[in-house]
């Protein structure tokens, strides 16, 4: 099996719960028409590229994420500019708008994509590197091709474990992304993301996007959630020559499992980015 393609147990039958209380379908239906206007208008604008002010784009990317109904509290602190790989757990479709209102990037993602409607063409005008996960004698090209990304200054997003996880259970960060932010000598930024349902402590499995899950039944149960929060741990940037080894970096970027790092946490404005050096509430 190829080091891009592990799998993951969670099912929506077996670990996604019925988001309580919900949403009234009208309400519903009129954030997916509301997401769906946001990207439409993406599409459309994504052939001006990088003309479009980075401050414009986490805008557009908080919008979609608040458009169908969920909060967003970012803690930590700033991703910094030029070339960096930014990695982070991987729970839901949420993730990626996330990620990029963290700072705008280049996404690997798998080849699948560029056939999803609307989806698979949005990745592919922002730029995404689209990776054959079950070829094996690919990987050295990829990962080429996302160190010669990172030498001339882009961020590239990645999610290390390869597949996603329901939330309330995770993977192991997986090293080969990791040998292209050491060939490329840039700093690697591990951000730590989970979804919880407001006034639960526990993590919500609401958003997830596991298993034979189709994206338009997890669009539809994140738009009849009610109160569901996404938080965004920006940590600390693992800079070039940190660790020896990928093995070691992979490691050193793995967030911290603990449900104890997320009991205080700072509510932000949902235009406001990151501010350097925040921390949480004491």
């Amino acid at each position: 099996m190829s080091v891009w393609l592990p799998s993951a147990p969670c099912t929506p039958g077996a670990c996604v719960e019925p988001a309580a209380p919900a949403a009234a379908v009208p309400r519903a239906v009129l954030r997916l028409v509301a997401v769906t206007v946001l990207v439409l208008a993406g599409i459309v604008l994504s052939p001006l590229g990088g003309r479009i002010p980075a401050e414009w784009v986490r805008w557009w990317c908080r919008s979609i994420v608040r458009a169908i109904g969920v909060r967003v509290r970012f803690t930590g602190t700033t991703a910094p500019a030029g070339g960096l790989l930014l990695v982070a757990n991987h729970v839901s479709w949420l993730d990626i708008p996330l990620l990029a209102a963290v700072r705008p990037a280049r996404m690997l993602a798998k080849t699948e994509i560029r056939g999803w409607p609307v989806a698979g063409a949005l990745a592919a005008r922002g730029g995404a590197v689209f990776i054959e996960r079950d070829r094996l004698r690919a990987l050295p090209d990829t990962v080429a091709r996302i160190a010669h990304a990172m030498r001339q200054g882009a961020a590239v997003v990645a999610f290390p474990e390869g597949s996603t996880w329901c939330g309330r259970a995770h993977g192991r960060f997986h090293r080969a992304v990791f040998q292209a932010a050491l060939d490329a000598g840039v700093p690697v930024q591990p951000v730590r993301l989970r979804y919880h349902q407001d006034g639960e402590g526990a993590a919500s499995t609401a958003a997830a996007f596991v298993g034979e899950d189709t994206l338009l039944a997890s669009l539809w149960r994140v738009a009849r959630a009610r109160g569901l929060v996404a938080e965004v741990d920006v940590r600390p940037v693992i800079p070039p020559g940190a660790q020896p080894d990928r093995r070691s970096l992979a490691r050193a970027a793995q967030p911290v499992a603990s449900e104890a790092a997320w009991t205080h946490v700072v509510l932000l404005e949902p235009q406001a980015a990151p501010r350097q050096g925040m921390t949480r509430a004491r």
